[in-house]
């Protein structure tokens, strides 16, 4: 079984990874953990493209970190897992689901929500598009309580 668990250094994400030790100790599981680093040329601001450039680069960077945290959190639990930063010039559902189909995801196992502003919706908006899209089983986690 592979699984594939995408990040954005949510308090969701980070219970999703949970789940998914939990599931690849009991499986023997293999696991992906992604991060996507938005591409800062879609991103609607006056500024010059020096600047654009500065926000790529910390978009990136903010991954980066993002997904070395998670991937320790799998070493401390014992497990071992491939870890990568991503980018996206599309949507971050779209990379998500373009990494799934790429890698043979067997499941996606994934926060309902992310780093977004809560809102009345109880799943985010790239949580709802992967779930709709995807060609795999999705395992959406909520935090407990």
């Amino acid at each position: 079984m592979k699984i594939l668990v995408p990040v954005d250094g949510s308090k969701y994400s980070i219970e999703a990874l949970k789940v998914a030790v939990d599931c690849a100790k009991t499986k023997g599981a293999s696991i992906d953990v992604i991060s996507v680093a938005s591409d800062a040329t879609g991103i609607d601001l006056e500024v010059s493209a020096s600047e654009r450039e500065k926000i790529g680069q910390r978009l990136e960077q903010q991954a980066d970190s993002i997904v070395k945290e998670a991937c320790e959190v799998m070493s401390k639990a014992g497990v071992k897992a491939e870890c990568k930063v991503i980018g996206t010039s599309s949507s971050i559902a779209d990379a998500i689901l373009e990494f799934s189909e790429e890698a043979r995801t067997d499941l996606i196992i994934m926060g309902s929500r992310g780093l977004s502003p809560s809102s009345r919706f109880k799943m985010g908006s790239v949580a709802s598009q992967v779930v709709k899209y995807s060609d795999c089983s999705v395992h959406i986690v909520k935090l407990p309580g």
